[in-house]
């Protein structure tokens, strides 16, 4: 298996939609506890980005099916999960990085 915190282009761009169809992983997909801490700034970032001027970001997250992406705006952030527009969620420790597009 790929090492999970590092960054390629072998995620596949899913459809939020989809995303409850998808099993995630069970483990924290990043090895530190500086990588945990800056994922949540990240996430915060998007966040208030998604929430005023509706901006998208790429998340890629880990699920038993492999690396997948998907291109949406943040609209809530907590500890546990993350929540898409339109109520869909995915945990927090799948989520491998994020990217402003």
């Amino acid at each position: 298996m790929d090492n999970p915190t590092s960054s390629n282009n072998s995620a596949i761009l899913v459809a939020k939609e989809d995303i409850p169809q998808y099993q995630f992983v069970s483990y924290d997909v990043l090895e530190t506890n500086e990588q945990r801490a800056q994922r949540k700034l990240d996430l915060e970032k998007a966040m208030v980005l998604g929430n005023g001027d509706q901006v998208k970001i790429s998340i890629h997250f880990h699920t038993t099916d492999g690396l997948k992406k998907v291109e949406t705006t943040v609209w809530a952030a907590t500890d546990e999960s993350i929540v898409l527009k339109g109520g869909v969620s995915i945990p927090m420790h799948c989520v491998q990085e994020i990217r402003f597009v």
